[in-house]
């Protein structure tokens, strides 16, 4: 079962829509031929960042990040959390990765700093995966 990322509004993000599996191949004369090795795109990724959130809302991210990866599962993204702010439908389908079989899973822990008293900057790094049916 997936897990929903925290309603907590991120301040900056930056996507990768990922690349098809192939391999390039050159000839001495520089002719090159590719071979794809699927239909499908892999390894996109997501970074959100959080500035000056409060640290409730930062322990909302930790909490998800161990649920996440207690039983190695998913994370979805809602309006309200990785795609808020987002005034393009079509954008915010590619980084929910609605229309593909990518999944999104944390690719690193949360980096949580803190600034001031009860205010903290947190930043998300997320990989997604094709998983194997």
């Amino acid at each position: 079962m997936p897990h929903s990322f925290p309603s907590v509004k991120p301040s900056s993000r930056s996507y990768n829509p990922g690349e098809y599996p192939q391999t390039k191949f050159e000839a001495q004369n520089g002719a090159k031929t590719i071979m794809r090795y699927g239909k499908n795109r892999v390894n996109a990724t997501l970074t959100l960042g959080f500035s000056n959130i409060s640290d409730a809302d930062a322990a909302l991210i930790l909490a998800n990040y161990e649920d996440v990866n207690s039983d190695w599962d998913y994370v979805t993204f809602n309006s309200l959390s990785g795609t808020s702010g987002i005034g393009s439908t079509a954008l915010s389908t590619y980084i929910k990765e609605t229309n593909s079989s990518l999944k999104w899973r944390y690719s690193a822990p949360p980096k949580v700093t803190s600034v001031f008293d009860g205010i903290s900057n947190v930043s998300c790094s997320f990989v997604a995966c094709l998983d194997a049916p």
